[in-house]
């Protein structure tokens, strides 16, 4: 790809987040001065999560590119966009909803901005009519809402006083732990600081006491020292949000369009070397 870039003095690339911009950060180290890729002006990403730490990394190779990244769904497009260039910290280049795009709490009252309460992404206008012969999951995800119709993937947020937002996660993945809500993504982002972790899943597994226990695997090399990763994660994630267990995995677990494939996770994680 970064043959095809310098030889026909491409302007953009698409990815599909960190599946896809490891291996090119990957290839880069160590090597970026033997690539002209002054073309390039934008780096695009839509379908799974795009790391800070990731984003960051391109812009210390990508001199003249801005990033994009897009939040949406088959249920509604265009919920969310966020951009970001060299010198701009991640923290800054938060995601700002679409035009038709509004949060709403749990009660379905609209999320005041600067509250810290929680609300779903909803969109309305095009939206699809509804899941084929699935009454409820139709009813569920493209409520009424004051008389308009919406649609709910299922995406959760804060809205900050700006009106931008902060990415919680996807409610299906969410993990209900002891009575407290945690999003995977969170925990795989923080996993992913980590040297040597090319990728992480984190999920809740069943158990008696808590309801569900959190859980993760990374995909690592065996030279990766867990306790150091254990100890990393001390410094960058909530005690609550550590996982009970960490297994190593020395298979992808993403599937072929990019996506992190939870089930897969699971599996690996179950045939993983145990490491508390």
């Amino acid at each position: 790809m970064l043959t095809l870039v310098e030889r026909h003095k491409l302007k953009g690339i698409a990815l599909v987040g960190d599946a896809f911009d490891l291996p090119l950060l990957e290839a880069l180290r160590g090597r970026a001065s033997e690539r002209d890729l002054s073309s390039v002006t934008s780096i695009t990403s839509a379908s799974a999560m795009w790391s800070a730490s990731c984003k960051e990394a391109l812009l210390t190779y990508f001199l003249n590119v801005t990033l994009r990244d897009s939040l949406g769904s088959s249920e509604g497009s265009r919920l969310a966009s966020a951009e970001m260039r060299a010198g701009q910290g991640a923290e800054t280049a938060r995601f700002g909803l679409g035009a038709h795009v509004r949060v709403f709490d749990a009660e379905f009252r609209e999320v005041v901005p600067g509250s810290g309460v929680p609300g779903r992404i909803a969109t309305r206008g095009a939206i699809p009519l509804g899941y084929h012969k699935d009454p409820e999951g139709t009813a569920e995800t493209f409520p009424v809402i004051d008389g308009e119709r919406w649609s709910m993937p299922g995406d959760w947020c804060t809205v900050e006083a700006d009106g931008s937002i902060r990415l919680l996660g996807r409610d299906s993945l969410c993990i209900n732990t002891g009575g407290e809500k945690l999003w995977p993504e969170e925990g795989e982002e923080a996993y992913k600081t980590f040297p040597g972790v090319r990728d992480a899943a984190v999920f809740g597994m069943p158990d008696p006491r808590w309801g569900h226990i959190v859980s993760a695997v990374v995909h690592a090399p065996l030279s990766l020292a867990l306790p150091g990763l254990r100890a990393h994660l001390e410094a960058v994630l909530a005690r609550f949000k550590h996982p009970k267990t960490i297994r190593r995995a020395h298979a992808s677990f993403r599937a072929s369009n990019g996506k992190l494939d939870y089930s897969a996770a699971r599996a690996l994680f179950e045939e993983g070397e145990e490491h508390g």
